[in-house]
């Protein structure tokens, strides 16, 4: 066993890590965190960012969006994860958790079913089968999550079998769930909830996704089905020129036993440029509507229906390092952000930096 011990650092950011490996190299302890500056222009007094965001939604304070440390195993045919985190993304995300659950970011075991055939069995606490955005800032596109990735699930609690083909090219898998986004159930709720993926990858510059959701996210005497659809595709025109382009699209029952629907969308288009080894920049576009306030209710005339725009400017300063700046313009339909004299209005500006730092 060796051990690191580096100093504890911090300029947006910092880290301490420490990395362990096994004479049989199946046992690994990696981590990772963000730190995050952001500004909203409308300067809410209690420094809460729009409710409907849960990644770096502190106003105006040097802040941790996510840190964790995790432990993984893996051999030929076991597998398993651990890891434990905190930060402002764990207090808004896992706010319906109780206790020590709300800073178990991941926990799941795995084991492979088949000896000649990559077909897995995995339990657990896992991330979300759903969309091209996860919680690590430093492997997505922009520095803040879409609209559609922060109003669908982050997490996922229950088991999922998957099969990966021989070439590599084909992921399927099908999910047994706790709910939309939730490790323990809500009380009164029964309801199985259910999941696919397919994953298609043609090529290392295509990478098509279908990902679906079927569950009741009340107690069951109050049942709502909902019925949810991710799609996306990220395409390499270039070495350096990335298009990824999503759409989601969801409804649920009106009512218990009702044969009447409310539904939500949303797409996104994010583009991406390679200056060189180092520098990058990003645009993206997106609306997400839900006039019925299924996802994020409003209580205006028109419901949610907003649109953004966001450009962010990024330092690849080593392999694991990342240190990013973003500005992001959100409009909605209706008056649902307050400016900096309280007065209610339909738009909300914000910049926000971050250091992010793997190990």
């Amino acid at each position: 066993m060796k051990k690191y011990i580096l100093p504890f650092f911090m300029l947006f950011g910092g880290f301490a890590s420490a990395q362990i490996d096994t004479s049989a190299s199946t046992f690994t302890i990696s981590g990772y965190a963000e730190v995050y500056y952001a500004y909203d222009f409308s300067n809410p007094e209690n420094h809460n960012r729009p409710s409907f965001l849960y990644s770096h939604n502190r106003h105006n304070e040097f802040n941790l969006n996510l840190g964790f440390v995790k432990a993984a195993y893996n051999a030929d045919r076991l597998r398993g994860n651990l890891a434990i985190a905190a930060g402002t993304y764990m207090n808004a995300n896992y706010a319906a958790e109780p206790g020590v659950l709300q800073n178990v970011f991941e926990a799941n075991g795995g084991v492979k079913l088949s000896k000649n055939s990559n077909l897995w069995l995995d339990a657990g606490i896992f991330a979300s089968h759903i969309g091209f955005e996860s919680a690590v800032s430093k492997d997505c596109a922009t520095l803040t999550r879409s609209m559609l990735a922060e109003n669908s699930p982050y997490y996922e609690s229950g088991a999922k079998l998957t099969y990966i083909t021989g070439n590599s090219k084909w992921l399927l898998s099908g999910l047994w769930l706790n709910g939309w986004q939730h490790i323990q159930r809500p009380e009164g709720n029964n309801t199985p909830a259910f999941g696919t993926q397919i994953t298609f990858t043609p090529s290392s510059k295509v990478t098509l996704n279908y990902s679906t959701f079927i569950g009741n996210d009340k107690p069951d005497e109050v049942k709502q089905m909902r019925y949810f659809h991710n799609l996306y595709g990220i395409i390499h025109l270039t070495d350096q020129f990335h298009i990824t382009a999503g759409f989601d699209y969801g409804m649920e029952q009106d009512s218990t036993g009702s044969s009447d629907f409310n539904s939500w969308y949303s797409p996104v288009v994010i583009v991406r440029y390679d200056l060189n080894d180092t520098w990058s920049v990003a645009a993206r576009g997106e609306y997400y509507a839900d006039e019925n306030g299924v996802i994020i209710a409003t209580g205006t005339e028109n419901g949610f229906k907003t649109t953004g725009f966001s450009l962010n400017l990024d330092c690849r300063i080593r392999d694991n390092a990342v240190w990013r700046i973003e500005g992001r313009i959100l409009n909605s339909e209706d008056n649902i952000f307050n400016d900096a004299d309280g007065v209610a209005t339909n738009a909300n500006t914000a910049v926000t930096t971050s250091l992010a730092i793997s190990f």
